[in-house]
């Protein structure tokens, strides 16, 4: 009741923005992350966390908001699932979490099933709302979110691929002595282990990846190192959540302020590189209508055989 309370009293909007609410859906590791990350950005005048551990809920809301005197947002506080009813930005995390020797696909039932019923508790959503899914395996349940959810499908979508190609961009980074900024390129997929590294659209400070590091074998090295790494993470600590705390927040800034940028996301694609249908990671272009189209990024015909081998077996989950 503290921080509810507490929020009633401060009424403060962000200057650049039409954004009042951004509802977090599960205070687990990432989604508590999260709501701290977007706390710390001010990108809504309001921040709600929403668990059904309610103690849990509490303590993290009240951890989060001792940091609102260092940032532009108004409030954070909890509440139930009717109250992300009216958010302009809807973040679902909330899932079972992957356990060290577990696949992300290895959740897909348990979490088609709590997605599903978080939004039939939800209820009717803004028309204008848009629903970001980080919950795995992010493909499917993005895919059980645009089904049950009366919404245009380009106002849902995942995380996807954009963690796997930030470890591609760090990656290449060290290995080559420059900063991650200057590297471009994607993986495009499942987000998970059927992912593949687009190598014909890595480009290092204008020049191609194959400008460097000319065997496949490497390359496929590389490829390995950036779809491991989430296993050898969750070997040590148990869990994996500031680096998709990240890439929340860096997807709803492009949502808030309608940035228009192209950015690796789980979206239905439709005759994507061979692929239609389906939710799988590829670029697109977000702003505050989430999806507005997808990159037509040219895949190579091994990349296009891949990706065909990647949807295969992400439709045998659905």
């Amino acid at each position: 009741m503290v921080t509810k309370l507490f929020c009633n009293e401060i009424k403060v909007m962000k200057k650049n923005s039409a954004v009042k609410k951004i509802a977090v859906i599960g205070a687990g590791n990432v989604g508590s992350t999260a709501a701290y990350t977007l706390m710390l950005k001010g990108l809504a005048a309001q921040v709600l966390l929403i668990d059904i551990n309610d103690k849990k809920e509490k303590g993290e809301v009240l951890d989060i908001a001792d940091g609102l005197c260092f940032a532009e947002t108004g409030c954070v506080k909890g509440g139930n699932f009717a109250d992300a009813a009216d958010a302009d930005l809807i973040i679902l995390s909330a899932g079972v979490a992957q356990k060290p020797g577990e696949t992300r696909l290895q959740l897909a039932d348990k979490n088609k099933t709590i997605a599903r019923d978080i939004f039939r508790k939800i209820g009717k959503v803004k028309s204008s709302a848009v629903i970001i899914v980080v919950a795995n395996p992010v493909d499917v349940i993005t895919y059980t979110v645009q089904q049950a959810v009366k919404l245009p499908k380009s106002q849902i979508f995942g995380s996807g691929t954009a963690l796997e190609t930030a470890r591609l961009k760090t990656v290449l980074g060290h290995l080559l002595k420059v900063n991650p900024h200057s590297v471009e390129g994607f993986v495009v997929g499942e987000h998970g282990d059927s992912g593949l590294v687009a190598w014909s659209s890595v480009i290092i400070g204008g020049l191609p990846i194959r400008h460097f590091i000319k065997s496949d074998k490497e390359l496929k090295k590389l490829e390995q190192k950036i779809k491991n790494e989430v296993y050898d993470i969750i070997k040590r600590k148990g869990a994996t959540y500031f680096g998709i705390a990240s890439v929340i927040a860096e997807l709803a800034e492009a949502v808030v302020l309608n940035q228009q940028r192209v950015l690796p996301v789980t979206s239905r694609l439709k005759h994507w590189n061979g692929i239609s249908g389906l939710c799988l990671g590829a670029p697109a272009v977000i702003g505050q209508n989430g999806v507005d189209k997808l990159w037509p990024l040219t895949l190579t015909a091994t990349e296009k055989k891949q990706l065909a081998a990647s949807a295969k077996k992400i439709k045998s989950y659905l």
